[in-house]
């Protein structure tokens, strides 16, 4: 019984462990541009049945016992990492390379191995080639290209792009496609400000920006991260307790070992 306590409590070490972790990197990137806060998950792990007293006798007057079982828990698990979709707030940079999603869906970027990758960060920028790319390099898909002659360039909240030329014309091109999924919080996040999707997320779903469900473009804006710092703080104290909690448990059964040693030793 005392090493299944033990394992219990260091189950429980181990589950705020990786409690604090998630909470960590969630605080670390409270400055990250379109970053979403995640969430951990536990699991209790099977449960056996225990007999109440071990120890029978027929003794007249008293019931036989050692029949009657109770479950008994053994610890926690890790289950998951689940990322949280909400909508972050905006703030106004007046670059006109930056763009913010008010609402849902993500952006399509295309890599370097030709396959596709989806983020919310909208901090875009002009390569050599005047191809709009975000901070990694990988561009905006479908390519949106300015020519030499070109002075700037409008983005409409539906997603119309109209380039500005130099003798003061306009020149419309492909509109910015959104992509959403059935299950967002199914896609893998690879770092960078980027996720690919999985089995779990289902396949990427395109659309104009403002219209079924997929929300517009702010143009000269760029979407925070949603992390809560205040929220963040209770729940690595409510962590740190935890762990506590749980180192108490493995020095208090300790003890109990020692007493119940010393007991067979007398």
């Amino acid at each position: 019984m005392s090493t299944r306590a033990l394992r219990t409590a260091a189950s429980g070490m181990y589950a705020q462990q990786l409690n604090i972790e998630v909470i960590a990197n969630n605080i670390a990137n409270m400055n990250t541009t379109a970053f979403k806060r995640n969430k951990p998950e536990f699991q209790d792990l099977m449960y056996q049945r225990v007999s109440v007293n071990p120890i029978n006798t027929t003794a007249p007057g008293i019931r036989e016992v050692g029949t009657e079982n109770v479950s008994i828990g053994n610890g926690v698990k890790p289950s998951s990492s689940q990322k949280i979709f909400e909508q972050g707030g905006l703030v106004q940079t007046n670059n006109l390379f930056d763009l913010a999603i008010q609402g849902e869906g993500f952006f399509q970027v295309r890599r370097p191995d030709g396959t596709y990758a989806y983020t919310r960060d909208g901090s875009f920028k002009l390569n050599a080639d005047g191809v709009l790319v975000n901070s990694s390099g990988f561009a905006l898909y479908p390519d949106i290209q300015l020519t030499d002659g070109a002075t700037g360039l409008n983005i409409s909240p539906d997603g119309v792009i109209d380039i500005m030329e130099s003798d003061g014309s306009s020149v419309a091109t492909l509109n910015i496609q959104l992509v959403k999924f059935v299950n967002p919080a199914g896609l893998n996040p690879i770092g960078n400000n980027l996720y690919v999707e999985t089995q779990a997320s289902g396949a990427p779903i395109f659309g104009n920006p403002g219209t079924d469900g997929f929300g517009e473009i702010q143009q000269g804006y760029l979407e925070t991260s949603n992390v809560d710092v205040v929220e963040e703080m209770i729940s690595m104290i409510t962590a740190q307790r935890a762990y506590e909690i749980n180192s108490k448990t493995v020095k208090t059964v300790e003890e109990m070992m020692t007493m119940a040693n010393n007991l067979k030793r007398g």
